[in-house]
């Protein structure tokens, strides 16, 4: 059998602690103790847990000196393969000399596991920025993008022994970190980094007449970088070249502009809507272009003319108020919330004979994560899915039901945001999905939960032929409405409106069902979802009460619910969402969001604005 292309994924998404089960989770704390440890132990202090992914785990710490240093390690549970990755991406990282990339300091073994050491650059990442704040302003998109083709022109030079360009592989919001204060940012995460086998003119990077007549340039040497952000040839598996990092970061650019954590948005949220300078907008959304030949004339544009637009004067101008294209509701931060996304009902918005584009790489998390989730779809449709999950980066609970028709899309929501000061990115994120979904031209019903990951109850058992059992004091949590929410019963969203879901396997024992139909005659919202797995049962839940006169009835009916775990069978998962269909929206279709561009005299666009803001100020505001 030939070997596949590519040989390693990269998963963006987190698991949450509170998704594990006991054993699991209590493993994972007793592993990042560990490695705060060996840390202490190598005479660092204020050792912080950073970030986490499929291969390793990230701390910060500051050295006797006060440097603040980053250190990388791997999951001991790794093939060994895949453990001698953090020592290649220490050779790598010591090839590049670039004021923007942070240096290697050491790599170093300490008992069997390796570690690797940097410095630590100022500020937060990029993705965090953009969750916090929305669509960046354009001047701060125009001056990243400055910073990034610099990057790109010194990685293109011959660099280290072998003389060779170098391609990073994995440019995206969070591997880029930002120094609010300088506005400078630097480029991280070389896990995925190697040298070029093909130079920016597509030509053969070799040293000698012997490696060009080597197998070796007939087989990538890439390695699959974040598919949210990389470009197609990267994901198809063509040789490595200085042009996967533009695709990164026409990506990068493009989701910091519109505030998506993907570059799949583009047809229907092009860049010429975003409003950026003319000239800026055209070349990124000839960078995200399907045609080959426009993304490489884009891609020479970028590097080349980026130094001159840079320089064009540009001002912040004030943005009018952000206002939600669906109901949100904005409720104060009792608790922390870790939101957690579960989506259903996706397999519509599949092509029909779509390309299988990864299907020969073999690995869980990839087929948790893409295959399954959006596999076969156009770009608008994995762009829509991505647009849900950004919601889940948010404290957010409740539940959206996308219904597209001949005529148009209709939408009800039920979301709840826990902080006041992430509503304008927040809404930001809801007119992205609403606009994606306008951009759909299918039939079919999307829903979507979002629910607290710290109230997902876990049930262990020996195995799958045995019962799973309630513990003492276990119990669904539910919100209780202060007063009645009144509305038209007729119209409520019933959890059985729409039958089984296909795409769910586990089917729940008539006494759970029993249950949530007698839920459904309750005026309430929310949703349940049961996990079932070999040896562990997750039951996710969110609820809120609309009708407290009823409250005594509603929390014996949680309580059967738990009572009939017992009588699950099978493996798999099985869902329920119920939502006020109170203030559904209607939207018609619209293909791509109409064009909207910096203006050419930014000062004067400012004095127009101050001129009608203070017209407005001297009418007043209507009396009544």
């Amino acid at each position: 059998m030939s070997q596949p292309p590519l040989q390693q994924f990269y998963i963006p998404e987190e698991q949450s602690i509170y998704l594990l089960s006991h054993g699991d989770a209590r493993k994972l704390k007793a592993w990042v103790a560990l490695c705060q440890a060996q840390l202490e132990q190598l005479g660092y202090r204020e050792i912080a847990l950073i970030g986490k992914g499929a291969y390793g785990f990230v701390f910060a710490g500051l050295t006797a000196l006060g440097d603040r240093y980053v250190f990388k390690f791997t999951r001991v549970t790794l093939p060994a393969h895949l453990q001698e990755r953090l020592e290649e991406e220490a050779f790598m990282l010591e090839q590049v000399d670039h004021p923007r990339v942070p240096k290697l300091i050491a790599y170093q073994r300490v008992r069997n596991q390796s570690i690797l050491v940097m410095q630590r650059a100022p500020g937060l990442n990029l993705e965090e920025v953009s969750l916090r704040e929305g669509r960046l302003p354009p001047r701060l998109v125009v001056r990243i993008a400055d910073q990034l083709a610099d990057i790109l022109r010194a990685l293109r030079r011959e660099n280290g022994p072998s003389l060779r360009p170098i391609v990073h592989g994995d440019i995206k919001p969070s591997n880029l970190v930002f120094d609010g204060d300088r506005e400078t940012i630097a480029l991280i995460d070389w896990g995925s980094s190697v040298f070029a086998q093909l130079d920016a003119n597509q030509q053969f990077v070799a040293a000698n007449v012997m490696e060009l007549m080597s197998d070796n340039l007939q087989q990538t040497n890439a390695r699959l970088g974040d598919v949210y952000f990389i470009g197609e040839e990267q994901l198809n598996g063509a040789l490595s070249s200085p042009r996967f990092d533009e695709q990164g970061a026409a990506g990068t650019l493009y989701a910091l502009a519109s505030a998506q954590s993907c570059r799949f948005g583009h047809r229907a949220i092009p860049a010429t809507s975003l409003g950026l300078p003319v000239e800026f907008a055209r070349m990124l959304d000839g960078m995200l272009d399907p045609d080959p030949a426009v993304r490489l004339r884009a891609g020479d544009h970028f590097i080349e003319a980026m130094p001159r637009m840079a320089r064009v004067v540009m001002i912040d101008l004030p943005e009018p108020p952000i206002h939600a294209l669906v109901p949100v509701w904005v409720r104060p931060l009792v608790r922390e919330i870790d939101t957690v996304v579960y989506s259903s009902r996706k397999a519509f918005l599949r092509e029909e004979g779509g390309r299988e584009t990864l299907s020969d790489v073999n690995d869980v998390q990839l087929d948790r994560y893409y295959k399954n989730f959006m596999q076969g779809m156009g770009e608008t449709e994995k762009a829509f899915l991505a647009s849900v999950s950004r919601l889940g980066r948010y404290p957010v609970v409740g539940g959206l039901a996308v219904r597209w028709e001949a005529e148009g899309v209709y939408i009800d929501t039920s979301l709840n945001l826990h902080d006041q000061s992430l509503r304008p990115a927040f809404l930001a994120a809801v007119n992205n999905m609403v606009h994606l979904a306008r951009a759909i031209y299918r039939q079919g019903i999307f829903k979507s939960c979002l629910f607290n990951a710290r109230d997902t109850l876990h049930l262990d058992r020996e195995g799958p032929d045995q019962p799973f059992a309630r513990m003492p004091g276990m119990r669904l949590a539910y919100e209780v409405s202060a007063v009645p929410e009144l509305e038209d019963r007729s119209r409520l969203h019933s959890y059985f409106e729409d039958g089984p879901d296909p795409e769910e396997f586990l089917v729940l024992p008539e006494a759970i069902i029993t249950s949530l139909e007698a839920l459904n005659d309750i005026h309430h919202t929310g949703m349940i979802i049961f996990e079932a797995l070999p040896e562990h049962l997750k039951i996710h839940s969110y609820y809120r009460l609309l009708d407290p006169s009823r409250e005594g009835e509603f929390q014996r009916r949680l309580e059967d619910i738990l009572d009939a775990v017992g009588l699950i069978e099978g493996l798999g998962v099985s869902g329920f969402m119920k939502m006020p269909y109170k203030d559904t929206r209607f939207f018609a279709h619209v293909e791509r969001q109409p064009e909207r561009f910096y203006p050419r005299d930014p000062r004067a666009a400012l004095r127009d604005t101050s001129a009608v803001d203070k017209r407005a100020g001297a009418v007043g505001p209507p009396s009544g």
